[in-house]
């Protein structure tokens, strides 16, 4: 099937949008601006499949069925993906009631290993080691730079990452400074989601759709905005060698994605579409 290129670039357009009223910008952390954790689904993948089976040989079904799991909730806070992981642990019913743990305990040994190679990327971010070229979603500060300069709109991220992480790893990164506020995961669901933001935000402002936008490269914030009537913009960049991950992409098409871009190197061409002169 063809596809539809913003003409003299790789910007496809999925979905014609109502543009230029946009007000509030909301961006996913975690591979939509920053590369820092790289690799985060190679790391919960074992975890899950470890808890799952405990001592019982693992399966290729139990490996896919985990796979598609976390893909499916790429975006969400990590104490939800956990919870979801306690639910399969019972539904297999190889590790004993009286073993199974909470969900923050899984989060923790899931944060244990993943924050591993993220503190060395920090470590060598901060000693010069690593570029921020090498941490960053490329064009990712070059973006923000020229939507922040739009009148009359406001910029955030919202994380399925802990706050205070994603706040710091924003600063290592330089580019806290383009947002209003940095909202990221608290302890419960209750107190923080993607839906929730938006949802206060509409409300709070009166807003109509089109208003609002969402960057992200999980299907939960592209199907959130379009809950909303929002203009949802898909990041389906391959963070280990760059360019356009096709199952991301068709993953976040299926999630309602109006706009895809592998990265943000034609940052002023996505601005000036998203954002056109009257």
């Amino acid at each position: 099937m063809s596809r539809n290129y913003l003409p003299g670039t790789q910007i496809e357009i999925i979905n014609d949008v109502e543009r230029g009223k946009i007000k509030y910008g909301l961006f996913d952390f975690d591979g939509t601006i920053s590369i820092l954790r790289e690799g985060w689904q190679d790391i919960m993948h074992p975890v899950c499949v470890e808890m799952i089976c405990g001592t019982t040989p693992v399966t290729p079904a139990i490996e896919d069925e985990v796979r598609t799991m976390i893909d499916e909730t790429t975006g969400i806070q990590t104490i939800l993906q956990m919870e979801r992981l306690v639910e399969m642990i019972r539904e297999k019913g190889f590790v004993p009631e009286a073993e199974i743990k909470d969900p923050q305990d899984y989060k923790a040994i899931y944060l244990n290993r993943l924050m591993v190679p993220v503190r060395k990327r920090l470590a060598d971010l901060a000693s010069g080691a690593m570029s921020r070229d090498e941490a960053i979603v490329k064009g990712a500060p070059d973006f923000l730079a020229l939507i922040a300069q739009q009148p009359d709109l406001e910029l955030y991220v919202f994380s399925g990452t802990d706050r205070d992480d994603v706040r710091n790893e924003a600063n290592k990164l330089g580019v806290d400074h383009f947002f209003k506020e940095i909202w990221g995961a608290l302890r419960t669901f209750q107190e923080y989601s993607k839906e929730k933001i938006i949802q206060d935000l509409v409300k709070e402002h009166g807003l109509s759709g089109p208003e609002v936008m969402a960057v992200g490269d999980g299907p939960v914030e592209l199907r959130n905005v379009k809950a909303v009537g929002g203009i949802a913009v898909g990041v389906a960049s391959d963070e280990k060698s760059g360019g356009l991950d096709e199952e991301k992409r068709e993953r976040l098409i299926r999630a309602g994605a109006d706009i895809m871009v592998a990265d943000f190197a034609e940052a002023q061409a996505l601005t000036d579409y998203l954002f056109p002169a009257v």
